[in-house]
């Protein structure tokens, strides 16, 4: 089985691109969604949040109140590293389980922080990165979200920089002016070429 990390920056058009992997034949595996089961209401991870950052951070359906706990651990690296070492490690594992359930060669494993978390490279064997400009990153999350550019800024200053980015990459799409069919050509060229090298 083949293990590709799928990453890029906010706006980047990373999500797009793993539904065309999964259109492909890839089984996915979304980091992002396994987080938000773990934060649910009953969720794993929730007792060990509420007892490390208290019940402010529990809304009142007892899943995790996200725009609190956001602006605990945005400007403060502590409560961040604090929050990623409950949910990082079951993360991980319910990465395992899944993959280990998939079905298929490919398993694309979504990751927005991959090169920031310094863990996901030893676990794949290859990286896909969806590059785009800045400015269009602003572009697209302001579209969608309604987000002031300052927040949009705030975000991707958090996030690690396009150069760390493609130097961690096996390959990059630059997902800068292209229509859809253009993103889902160059998807399924890549899709091919990993694909044949899976079988050899």
């Amino acid at each position: 089985m083949q293990r590709i990390g799928l990453t890029g920056g906010i706006g980047s058009g990373k999500s797009t691109v793993a539904a065309m992997l999964v259109e492909q034949g890839a089984a996915l595996v979304d980091t992002d969604a396994i987080a938000r089961a773990l934060t649910l209401p009953q969720g794993e991870a929730m007792a060990p949040i509420a007892a490390l950052f208290g019940l402010d951070v529990v809304g009142a359906d007892g899943g995790l109140d996200r725009p609190r706990m956001r602006d605990i651990v945005f400007n403060n690296p502590t409560a961040k590293r604090q929050l990623e070492a409950i949910l990082h490690p079951l993360i991980g594992a319910a990465c395992e389980r899944e993959a280990k359930a998939a079905q298929g060669s490919v398993v694309v494993f979504d990751v927005p922080l991959l090169v920031e978390s310094g863990r996901w490279r030893a676990r794949v064997d290859r990286v896909l990165v969806v590059d785009a400009s800045e400015a269009t990153q602003l572009q697209r999350v302001m579209a969608r979200s309604g987000w002031s550019t300052e927040a949009v800024h705030a975000v991707i200053a958090q996030q690690a920089s396009r150069t760390a980015r493609r130097a961690a990459a096996d390959a990059v799409i630059f997902n800068d002016g292209l229509t859809l069919p253009e993103l889902a050509a160059e998807v399924r060229t890549l899709w091919l070429e990993w694909a044949a090298a899976s079988t050899r």
